[in-house]
């Protein structure tokens, strides 16, 4: 057994306390919304946010629990774009990835230029919702939550490209090549199943895009049965603060209305963040791998 010396030892114990301490510092903000949410909402306002509430209440979650109906229904739209949206990215990506990587593809170069063209530059908001609206009429529809983000990931395009050249190689292909077998059976049988850590990598991002999207909706959604959870909760957070107002009790007769708004915007955001953090832990290997495009391969 190779035994460290003390230099690396040294560094070792320097890297585990300075990640302890960035993890530490990331996980805080987390920990400071989840006990807010569960602050009572004068408390919160007079005394400020703090670890452990000087007063524990329920009613931001309560207030949840009687819009579970739309929220459910956000949350499945969410899912179902989420789902979607990242199968149908991945397939695009890898696939356009592939022709990039072969060093036989007559216009590989030029095929790069133009997907790390896009990088650079875009034809803006407003041509974008002009070509999305008028020529493919993807208003009030789900596609109008998929559609627009398909066509971001020039990155990611790159990033598979790289770990298509780097990390399989070339005699494979070749191998099947003289098999007979065609483009498409490479790319499924071959380039695709040994990809999966960088599909997986890529694959998180993309799901974290779609789930925490909300500009799609806001331009090109008037319907709430479209919401998906994120613009739900922004809309929900709007009539509470419209509610509160002078303006919003005087419609509905009462004095001011009682209704907790910065716990439960505390809760929303639990809300929203709680299926990713379920789903992390069981694709973090995948990350770890994936981020590491060009390892050798043992």
């Amino acid at each position: 057994m190779e035994i460290a010396s003390r230099g690396e030892i040294i560094f070792r114990r320097f890297a585990f306390v300075t990640m302890t301490l960035i993890s530490v510092g990331m996980l805080l903000p987390i920990l400071l919304m989840i006990t807010a949410s569960f602050t009572d909402e004068k408390s919160l306002i007079l005394n400020g946010y703090r670890f452990v509430p000087d007063k524990l209440s329920l009613d931001a979650y309560i207030y949840m629990i009687n819009q579970y109906k739309v929220i459910l229904r956000a949350y499945g739209v969410s899912v179902l774009v989420t789902v979607a949206g990242t199968l149908i990215s991945l397939i695009i990506t890898t696939m356009l990835a592939y022709p990039m990587s072969r060093r036989d593809f007559k216009y590989r170069n030029v095929l790069a230029f133009v997907v790390f063209f896009t990088m650079l530059f875009s034809g803006g908001i407003v041509p974008s919702y002009m070509l999305w609206t008028r020529v493919f009429g993807v208003t009030d529809t789900y596609w109008a939550l998929i559609l627009p983000n398909l066509l971001m990931p020039a990155f990611h395009v790159l990033l598979v490209r790289n770990y298509y050249q780097s990390s399989i190689p070339h005699d494979l292909i070749e191998s099947a090549q003289i098999d007979g077998a065609g483009e498409f059976k490479i790319f499924f049988r071959i380039m695709f199943p040994l990809s999966v850590p960088v599909v997986a990598t890529i694959g998180l991002f993309m799901a974290l895009v779609y789930w925490n999207d909300w500009i799609n909706a806001l331009y090109f959604i008037s319907k709430p049965k479209y919401f998906g959870i994120q613009n739900l909760l922004i809309r929900m957070m709007n009539n509470i603060q419209f509610l509160r107002s002078s303006e919003g009790s005087a419609l509905i007769g009462t004095g001011a209305v009682d209704l907790p708004s910065t716990s439960i915007r505390m809760a929303m955001g639990v809300v929203g963040l709680l299926p990713i953090m379920v789903i992390f832990p069981f694709t973090q290997k995948y990350l770890i791998k994936g981020v590491v495009i060009g390892a050798v391969k043992g």
